[in-house]
């Protein structure tokens, strides 16, 4: 069965979309951590990050830094967190983290946020994209 991302990635489930481009794509997590948390996913299904083929694997890498340097540019942060875990989806994906402080890479703490809340601020990355 597909998992929750291929579903996304098929369009078969909605998304609040930053960037897209052949092999990836990143949208905002709807169970955030803070504001403006991100999930960048590979369109091709692999479980687990380091059975990633290289090229693969750093360009996920890549693709991360250019959406983690827009979402900086537009939350206000001290930093932007990265975190593989993987355990609730068996689907690669890198969630950048907008952080104030350690607790939110915990995943036991979330915010709310309302649907023109998420379109509004995927669409204030977006424009920070290079």
């Amino acid at each position: 069965m597909p998992s929750i991302f291929t579903q996304i990635i098929n369009k078969e489930i909605p998304c609040y979309k930053i960037a897209e481009n052949d092999r990836f794509i990143a949208f905002l997590d709807i169970n955030p951590n803070a504001k403006g948390h991100t999930l960048c996913v590979p369109k091709q299904e692999i479980n687990k990050i380091f059975d990633m083929p290289e090229k693969l694997y750093l360009d996920l890498m890549q693709f991360s830094k250019d959406i983690a340097i827009a979402l900086e540019k537009t939350v206000p942060c001290k930093r932007i967190g990265m975190s593989v875990i993987g355990l609730e989806v068996a689907h690669v994906h890198v969630h950048l983290i907008p952080l104030q402080d350690m607790s939110q890479m915990t995943f036991q703490h979330k915010v709310s946020q309302s649907d023109p809340e998420f379109v509004a601020l995927a669409q204030q990355i977006k424009n920070n994209l290079p």
